[in-house]
């Protein structure tokens, strides 16, 4: 960078110089026509204008034509250049506004080129992505595995070597605009939430001024669901569910069968399952609520979690046959009742199986119309609001919860029972079957 005095404009640099030379003329005054008006100088030179009205404001001129707005400042005893846009893309009174912004943060003390280069050299979003899910998602979230999804879905693939202080709010307005018009307005909402909550842990590290979500709005009206299926549905989801591979199939019936969470159902493990005595126990760090959970196994469940164990034990054998022709490691079973192709871990995502389900039976559901199905035709059977509840695993924000201690083991057991009866009569299509209805079991 030189600086040069206005009386004697030119300047020359040796020859064996790399740098552009550069001219700085006379102070003038800088209009929209002066500049539109402004000829490029001689090849591999570039001539700076400076602004009459505003000192350290000017506008340099390349030997190619281009014309970009600048400011030239001091800080602690360096001169700084600050490049504000092009001319083609920032007209001069907002170029002139920007400038005296620039050189009042100048006087305050500031560098804003320093300040500039600090955010170039800042945090991608890709390296954003990856400590969120690891220092905040995983850690207070027990759906984590749902943000990684919608995280690898759609802003990582557009964002992610993009520094953060780059994404404006008009990208991110953006990609939630384009996601409703696809057709996906409340999966937009979804999305819209989880890049907020990215950005705001970015703002409270000081990786960024100002999350660029503000003021977005989400696109989608959300409406709460009341679907609830009917007999004949429950008995075409439940047909439909034969045509699935055994963990499938039985991850659905579960979630009709005990009016437990999609969540809770995936993450079940063979530890917290007494199939001898019926109960499964859930430890409050993977309960939505944080309460330990206790669910009662009807017989049907102990016979489907019996079958499936011992469907999972019939292909480790055939597959640790192989896995020794070839001289491998057995594999052991996996701790999930429920998982993922590689068995370290619970599966996470059964969007696609319901879409099978949802062809095959001609039934529009999501999977959570199952719990929601279950609890409405347990309160219909008689069962009570309050037990309803402890079934559900729902908070009670009543007073007396504080103080009320009591399991309700004899009544989920006596309402599960009952709608497990009522289920069945469903699926053998004779409606007047004798339905046993809830009757709690008294003492002797």
């Amino acid at each position: 960078m030189y600086l040069v005095c206005a009386k004697c404009f030119a300047f020359k640099q040796p020859e064996s110089s790399r740098h552009k030379k550069e001219t700085t003329v006379p102070i003038t005054n800088l209009t929209a026509r002066s500049v539109v008006a402004l000829k490029p100088p001689p090849p591999t030179q570039q001539v700076t204008y400076w602004d009459e009205s505003l000192p350290g404001f000017g506008v340099r001129v390349s030997y190619r034509g281009t014309k970009t707005w600048t400011v030239m400042y001091r800080h602690s005893g360096h001169v700084r250049r600050y490049r504000l846009g092009r001319v083609d893309r920032l007209d001069l009174a907002d170029a002139r506004k920007r400038a005296k912004q620039l050189l009042a943060a100048v006087d305050d003390g500031g560098d804003p080129a320093a300040q500039r280069a600090d955010l170039r050299a800042g945090k991608t979003f890709g390296e954003l992505a990856k400590e969120y899910l690891e220092r905040h998602a995983k850690v207070h979230k027990k759906s984590w595995r749902q943000d990684e999804r919608m995280i690898n879905q759609e802003p990582l693939p557009r964002w992610k070597d993009r520094k953060l202080a780059e994404i404006s709010r008009a990208d991110v307005r953006e990609m939630i605009e384009g996601m409703a018009e696809r057709g996906a307005p409340i999966h937009a909402n979804r999305m819209l939430a989880v890049v907020r909550k990215m950005f705001n842990f970015a703002a409270d590290r000081e990786w960024i001024n100002q999350n660029p979500c503000f003021r977005v709005k989400p696109p989608g009206k959300e409406r709460s669901r009341e679907r609830v299926l009917d007999e004949d549905e429950i008995r075409k989801v439940w047909t439909a569910l034969d045509n699935q591979t055994p963990p499938i199939r039985d991850m659905f019936r579960l979630r009709l069968i005990t009016a437990q969470r999609g969540g809770e159902v995936l993450q079940m493990r063979w530890d917290e399952v007494d199939l001898q005595n019926g109960w499964w126990t859930m430890p409050g760090v993977k309960v939505k609520n944080g309460r330990p959970h206790r669910v009662f196994l009807t017989e049907k469940v102990v016979t489907i979690l019996t079958e499936l164990k011992a469907w999972y034990e019939q292909r480790l054998a055939k597959i640790n046959s192989g896995r020794a022709k070839k001289h491998l490691e057995p594999r052991t079973m996996s701790e999930y009742v429920f998982p993922s192709p590689d068995g370290e871990q619970a599966v996470a995502w059964v969007q696609k199986a319901a879409q099978r389900i949802r062809d095959a039976s001609g039934v529009i559901f999501v999977p959570h119309d199952l719990r929601r199905t279950a609890a409405t035709m347990m309160s219909g059977n008689g069962t009570p609001r309050a037990v309803l509840k402890m079934i559900l695993n729902h908070v009670d924000r009543d007073i007396t919860a504080v103080y009320d201690r009591y399991g309700y083991d004899a009544e989920k057991e006596a309402a599960l029972t009952a709608w497990s009866k009522k289920l069945e009569s469903i699926l053998s299509e004779k409606p007047g079957a004798a339905v046993v209805r809830f009757r709690l079991k008294r003492a002797v």
